[in-house]
């Protein structure tokens, strides 16, 4: 069963949380603001569903609700951001806005972030860069949940990458996808309904197949994209890598099984070589290439072209990346969010906690 809530609810609420916590007011707004967009978008395992999870960080102390955010090296077209151990809801957005102002004097700006926390969809991050006729793209790594094509042991996290592409007539085209085949907030819904997980999502402990959502409570494993070796698992695996590379060994986070655990109450891993949660973000300036009225126009056109193609009976038709989640937030700043009667129960429990009045 769900409830409706309407997008402003569900943003006053989730900001007296994060002022609550000590987050300055301006932080607090643009936290909130990040973690809706993720049930706007229909991602909702990303959404208000985590809002207790980073409530949680802070009171064992993983996150600094006052951080000072600092550049701590630079060039002219890239830069290493220490987050101060700060919420990643809000360390992203500076980090990427830093990414686009490079991008403005130099053509490209990338930037790397160490010493963050989780922080939300990725996807959020890389469509800053659309309103400035920019590529956006954006990266994370995070909890070790995921095990490299043949092993057993968890090294990688989902690490999702995310790509947003202006076009002019049409909806921007935005690619937004964990490297692994399921995210592990799909896990975390499908347990909250009690169903299984498709073949592929996941493996026991010993390596076996399993289609149990909760498996990674008993010691299992996320797969890679392509689930195994015969489906493009070893894809998935590098992709990930590739992620993981970029968001920490670059930036001087945390890397491989060492990155910080989401859950507050699962031990921090001994001997870490770094500092927090690593991400990565990129800025590209259409017109450090071509003109951006004519790249949109051609974007437009290949966007077309790919939803009007000829497809498989009884399949629908071709889906341009953003396209969905595109159409879901115009419903739900209309219509209201949905949530999962056990995400409502959560925020009020959080409600209760800081007496904050919950919608």
């Amino acid at each position: 069963m769900e409830e409706i809530f309407s997008y402003n609810a569900l943003f006053n609420f989730s900001k007296d949380i994060f002022l609550k916590i000590g987050c300055p007011d301006a932080d607090a707004g643009l936290a909130a603001k990040t973690l809706l967009s993720a049930d706007l978008r229909g991602v909702d395992s990303h959404g208000v569903a985590r809002l207790s999870g980073y409530v949680r960080l802070w009171e064992v102390k993983r996150v600094n609700a006052t951080p000072v955010l600092k550049i701590i090296h630079e060039s002219p077209s890239t830069a290493v951001v220490d987050a101060d151990a700060g919420l990643g809801l809000v360390s992203a957005p500076f980090a990427m806005q830093v990414a686009i102002d490079k991008a403005k004097s130099a053509g490209t700006g990338w930037v790397s972030v160490q010493n963050s926390n989780h922080f939300g969809i990725a996807g959020i991050h890389a469509m800053m860069a659309l309103e400035n006729d920019m590529i956006g793209i954006a990266m994370t790594n995070a909890s070790p949940l995921v095990a490299p094509t043949f092993s057993t042991e968890r090294l990688l996290g989902t690490n999702p990458i995310a790509v947003a592409i202006p076009a002019g007539d049409e909806p921007a085209f935005v690619a937004d996808f964990a490297t692994t085949t399921a995210a592990n907030g799909k896990l975390e819904i499908l347990q909250r309904k009690n169903k299984p997980t498709p073949e592929g999502w996941v493996q026991a402990k010993d390596g076996s197949p399993s289609t149990d959502a909760a498996e990674l409570k008993q010691g299992g494993a996320l797969l890679p994209l392509g689930g195994d070796r015969e489906h493009g698992s070893h894809k998935g695996y590098m992709l990930g890598s590739i992620v993981d590379i970029f968001s920490a060994i670059l930036s001087g986070a945390n890397y491989g099984p060492w990155v910080p655990p989401f859950p507050a109450y699962v031990a921090m891993p001994e001997n870490m070589p770094g500092k927090g949660i690593g991400h990565f973000f990129g800025a590209m300036r259409i017109d450090a290439f071509r003109t951006a009225e004519s790249f949109k126009k051609d974007m437009d056109q290949w966007i077309r072209r790919f939803k009007n193609a000829e497809t498989v009976a009884g399949k629908g038709r071709v889906i341009i990346p953003g396209e969905p989640e595109a159409e879901i937030e115009k419903n739900r700043r209309t219509n209201g969010i949905g949530l999962l009667s056990s995400v409502v129960e959560d925020l009020r429990s959080l409600s209760e906690k800081f007496e904050v009045p919950f919608c």
